[in-house]
C-alpha cells in the first residue's frame, strides 16, 4: 500500500471514528494505532503523537492572537504539517513528512529572520500575548521533538520526522521574535548582570 493509500485509509478510519465519539475500547489504558494494533496509552509512540497533537493546540493559540498575515499563512501550513506529522507517528511505517517540508521551514525561517536585529543576548518568554504563546509552542516543539527520539530509540522512525520538529522549534524562536516586534511590546531580554556579585 503507497503512501496515498494509507493516507485514505486513515482518512475513512477517522470518519468512521468519528460517528460516535466514545468508543470505551480504552477503558483498559490501551489506544488504537492507525495500523489497526493496539498498544498503551503511556507508550513511546503515543507520546510522541500526543505531543505533537498538543503542539498543534498550542499554534492555534498563537492563531487565535491578532498576527501578520504572512506568520498567519506560515503557521497554518504548520499545523497542516503537524496534523500528517501525527499520522505518521501513529502509523508504523507511514511516510508523510519528507525533506522538502524541512527545506520549506528552513526557507521561511531565513526569510523571517533576514529582517530581524542581531541576537546578543538571551531573550524570556513574553513580549505581548502572541509571542508568549509562540515561545509556549516552542517549548512544546522541542518536547515533541525530544520525546519522538526517545521512541526512535527502540522503534523505526524515519529522519525526516526528527528533522523537522528540530526546525520547526528554530522557526517557532524566530517567530516568537517577529511576533514581540510586530505587537509594540518588544523582546524581553534576559539580564544576566541583575545579580550583584556579594562583598567580600
Amino acid at each position: 500500500m503507497d503512501c496515498a493509500e494509507h493516507r485514505n485509509s486513515l482518512i475513512l478510519a477517522v470518519g468512521n471514528r468519528l460517528s460516535k465519539i466514545y468508543t470505551r475500547t480504552g477503558d483498559d489504558g490501551s489506544t488504537g494505532l492507525g495500523d489497526g494494533s493496539r498498544t498503551p496509552k503511556d507508550s513511546p509512540r503515543v507520546s510522541a503523537y500526543g505531543t505533537v497533537d498538543e503542539l498543534n493546540s498550542a499554534i492555534g493559540m498563537v492563531l487565535a492572537q491578532d498576527v501578520p498575515a504572512a506568520v498567519r499563512e506560515t503557521l497554518t501550513q504548520i499545523q497542516h504539517d503537524l496534523f500528517d506529522l501525527g499520522g505518521e507517528l501513529c502509523i508504523p511505517g507511514m511516510a508523510m513528512i519528507h525533506d522538502a517540508d524541512v527545506a520549506r521551514l528552513e526557507s521561511t525561517l531565513d526569510a523571517f529572520n533576514a529582517d530581524l536585529p542581531m541576537l546578543k543576548e538571551f531573550i524570556l518568554p513574553g513580549g505581548g500575548m502572541a509571542a508568549a504563546c509562540c515561545h509556549l509552542a516552542r517549548t512544546v516543539c522541542r518536547r515533541a521533538e525530544r520525546e519522538t527520539v526517545t521512541l526512535a530509540r527502540t522503534e523505526s522512525v524515519r529522519p525526516e520526522a526528527i528533522r523537522y520538529l528540530n526546525r520547526l522549534s528554530d522557526l517557532l524562536f524566530v517567530l516568537s521574535r517577529v511576533l514581540a516586534r510586530a505587537s509594540g511590546h518588544g523582546e524581553v531580554l534576559w539580564q544576566h548582570e541583575r545579580r550583584k556579585k556579594p562583598k567580600a
